[in-house]
């Protein structure tokens, strides 16, 4: 005998706990192999990325006979990520969409688009503007006592644990609409809320940026609070909820 499927009010399959399971399972695998693919393209075009990313902070160092390797890797990977980001929010998008009750290609191709461009706009932001006054920030604590002498490795850190979350962070509007949209949250709901927002986003800023400096984390922090409220300002008089 053949099991049923399960099919909601308007006929359609419903997916089961286990379904859900194996297609996040098959999606991240998707993301893991497309990360690793432009990574390994990126080997090409290394001395450039590397040339792009320390262009902030001028000559660095190396101070340990393997940290070069293991900066190569984190370029490597952190590019991979970047120009991996169109499939992986496309692989985002493809499993959350359902959830959402949204319907066809076309919707899932401008969130994947709309994703990327926040992206897009988030690392702009960081890596622009974010790195350089972060950097002018701890470098005026030396003044004429001592002469800066910054290694790569740390320097990389701080750049990819602030760009990288930037572009994701950026997404956060598009969720939260998304949420609006469904009834799920209305602007009152965001408002009543401000608080815990304001705490998750220090909390989520520490564990994204992996340090204890409070200013590295309020420069992730703020922006995800400013966005927060953006995010409520359009529910609020945009969508009328």
């Amino acid at each position: 005998m053949f099991r049923r499927t399960p099919q909601n009010q308007g006929g359609e399959a419903v997916m089961s706990l286990t379904d859900h399971l194996t297609e996040l399972r098959r999606r991240l695998i998707h993301c893991l192999i497309a990360v690793a693919v432009c990574a390994a393209i990126c080997q090409f075009f290394i001395d450039d990325l590397s040339r792009i990313l320390t262009a902030p902070a001028g000559k660095l160092y190396f101070t340990k006979p393997a940290e070069a390797f293991f900066i190569y890797i984190k370029l490597l990977i952190a590019g991979g990520v970047i120009f991996a980001s169109p499939l992986l929010f496309y692989e985002l998008w493809a499993f959350l969409v359902p959830a959402f009750t949204l319907k066809g290609r076309r919707t899932l191709t401008l969130l994947t688009a709309a994703s990327l461009l926040l992206f897009a706009a988030g690392a702009a932001l960081a890596f622009f503007y974010v790195v350089p006054t972060g950097l002018k920030f701890f470098l005026s604590f030396g003044g004429t006592m001592a002469q800066p002498l910054i290694s790569m490795d740390s320097y990389l850190n701080f750049v990819i644990m602030l760009v990288l979350p930037f572009g994701f962070a950026f997404n956060l509007p598009l969720v939260l609409i998304l949420l609006g949209r469904m009834g799920i949250i209305t602007s009152s709901w965001m408002k009543r809320r401000r608080k815990y927002v304001v705490l998750g986003s220090f909390i989520a800023s520490a564990v994204l940026t992996a340090t204890t400096d409070v200013f590295t984390q309020c420069l992730l922090a703020l922006p995800i609070i400013v966005l927060y409220e953006i995010s409520r300002l359009i529910i609020q008089y945009v969508m009328k909820k």
